[in-house]
């Protein structure tokens, strides 16, 4: 059994992988910003966190953490002149500033755990150019960037790697899959023909985490039905 801190997990994948984890009877603690999930998610403990805090309070985490995966996200679609630098400094401080205050704060706890890892999530829009996507790619750039650094600098003792997912059905994209329509054009644009579902991205993110992912580190994971290698 292990212990596991989850940021951001009060719906999407972050809900579905406190479940997978809490499930296989490791100890969960998640956090949620302002919505706490419901009793479906029995087994968790939950504790409120505002990451956009200078200085998030993360010290209801007192034992050493096996693995932290860090969920909080953004999608900001909007053309290149109609971003502001408000639009980039919000998925900015959400994205990626988010992440690097909660790993520096829970850093000594993850190191006491040995063998720990740290789970990250990027988008598919990073490697492969989209429009309407600048603030955002810019941001997840940044947090694959801090990935590929911290699983140099934190090794052998911490592996930290990548999820870069495309369109998944979560609250987050509930404006881009509205309507049937929508949900097939974005379906249509994946060789698999369909978007991804949260309880796939946080199997992933469950395998990252687990010994059966002990040699992995470093690395930036494409969950993505195909759309950044796959042409059809």
């Amino acid at each position: 059994m292990k212990n596991y801190l989850i940021i951001g997990a009060s719906s999407g994948i972050g809900k579905a992988l406190a479940l997978q984890l809490a499930q296989a009877n490791h100890t969960v603690t998640a956090t949620y910003n302002t919505h706490l999930p419901e009793a479906e998610t029995a087994g968790v403990q939950w504790h409120q966190l505002d990451i956009l805090q200078d200085n998030p309070d993360l010290s209801f985490i007192q034992t050493p953490i096996d693995g932290l995966v860090y969920c909080p996200g953004s999608i900001n679609l909007k053309p290149f002149n109609r971003l502001n630098p408000a639009d980039f400094l919000n998925d900015w401080q959400i994205n990626f500033l988010g992440a690097v205050k909660v790993i520096q704060a829970v850093l000594p706890l993850l190191k006491q755990a040995g063998n720990a890892s740290i789970v990250l999530f990027s988008t598919v829009a990073v490697g492969t150019g989209m429009p309407f996507h600048a603030s955002i790619s810019a941001a997840k750039a940044a947090v694959e960037a801090l990935a590929k650094s911290l699983a140099a600098e934190l090794a052998p003792a911490i592996r930290v790697n990548c999820i870069a997912p495309s369109l998944t059905n979560t609250a987050l994209a509930e404006k881009l899959l509205s309507t049937p329509e929508k949900t097939d054009a974005s379906a249509k644009r994946h060789p698999l023909q369909r978007i991804g579902q949260p309880a796939e991205m946080a199997a992933l993110a469950a395998f990252l985490l687990s010994a059966d992912a002990a040699f992995i580190t470093g690395q930036v994971i494409h969950a993505d039905g195909g759309l950044s290698a796959v042409k059809i």
